[in-house]
């Protein structure tokens, strides 16, 4: 199982790492380009839609997974179907999330109507390899009876949910990538601790791929992740979640993007993420009232710094320190 792992981590780690460079020349070359918002000369050359390269090194990296268990291993047990599903979701919504990028955030993409529509199709192979469950685990409630509702209606709103949201956290350099190393990383652990290692192949094959795109995406940013990523790793959080049996773990872990999602409708969806840039990179923040965990990370910032500033990695590393504490308490209560 261990140079399964590793081949299927170095796989998507390199595919993602070295194709990275020709994805930025490329999509500059076809003027796939996005402004860097929090950046004070706000610089309009950074090459988006990324994480397509993203998804793709993780999808061959699964493949080469699945090519060792079915030829060397030969394993029969059924799990290829498992991880076919799961790919499909995440491809299909992967494909959601070009469309949207090549609409653009400013002409408001695809309409929210659409985007949930979407999800529920591409959720359809996790309902149909899940047909037979009829339960579900809560933080704090534990198992519930649901019967047919847990196939038909709690897979998709599960889906929707994981790929909405997970988009609403992000706009700042490194934000989406690092989350998602964070959270799938973790997801993979609780995956392996639970019976489950071939998920946690799975989920350390997207964190490699991750990685890889990490370097490029980091601040400054040469590389924006886009929707193509943000919703096919919410598609990922959600099908190892419902594959796994851990979905109270995945709710808990979810946490943070929770908050967002309140702090989002607060402003009815319609106030952005981005700080408001100064001269010297520091950030202020753009509204009067709180619409989002980056401008509650500003204002932390601004009270508990010296310098009573606040800085685009400052606020990344904030927000990764609080997805940090809530995964270790998820792990000292469920695990």
């Amino acid at each position: 199982m261990v140079y399964v792992l590793i081949g299927s981590l170095v796989t998507s780690f390199i595919l993602t790492f070295f194709t990275m460079p020709f994805w930025i020349k490329k999509a500059k070359m076809a003027g796939l380009v996005w402004e860097d918002m929090n950046k004070y000369e706000r610089p309009k050359n950074i090459a988006g839609s990324g994480g397509l390269v993203v998804v793709i090194s993780f999808v061959v990296g699964v493949l080469y997974y699945i090519a060792i268990r079915t030829f060397v291993i030969k394993d029969v047990d059924g799990i290829s179907i498992k991880i076919f599903s799961l790919l499909s979701v995440i491809l299909l919504l992967t494909i959601v999330g070009i469309i949207d990028d090549l609409f653009g955030w400013r002409n408001k993409g695809l309409s929210m109507r659409t985007r949930i529509f979407l999800a529920i199709i591409a959720s359809i192979p996790l309902v149909v390899i899940n047909a037979g469950v009829s339960k579900m685990s809560f933080p704090f409630l534990g198992v519930v009876e649901f019967g047919i509702l847990y196939p038909l209606l709690l897979i998709p709103l599960g889906v929707v949910g994981a790929t909405t949201t997970f988009n609403f956290l992000a706009g700042f350099n490194g934000l989406e990538a690092g989350q998602g190393i964070i959270v799938v990383g973790f997801l993979s652990l609780v995956a392996y601790l639970t019976g489950t290692a071939w998920l946690a192949v799975v989920g350390l094959t997207m964190v490699a791929s991750l990685a890889g795109f990490w370097f490029y995406n980091k601040n400054p940013a040469k590389v924006f992740p886009g929707d193509s990523l943000t919703w096919s790793i919410g598609a990922l959080i959600a099908a190892m979640a419902i594959l796994g049996d851990f979905q109270k773990i995945a709710i808990f872990v979810f946490i943070p993007y929770i908050l967002e999602t309140g702090l989002k409708l607060r402003g009815g969806l319609r106030k952005q993420s981005f700080g408001k840039p100064n001269e010297d990179g520091s950030l202020e923040l753009p509204y009067e009232k709180i619409y989002g965990l980056e401008h509650a990370a500003i204002a932390i910032l601004k009270k508990m710094k010296p310098s009573k500033k606040a800085y685009e990695n400052d606020v990344v590393w904030l927000i990764h320190g609080f997805q940090i504490l809530i995964i270790i308490w998820a792990y000292l209560i469920f695990m």
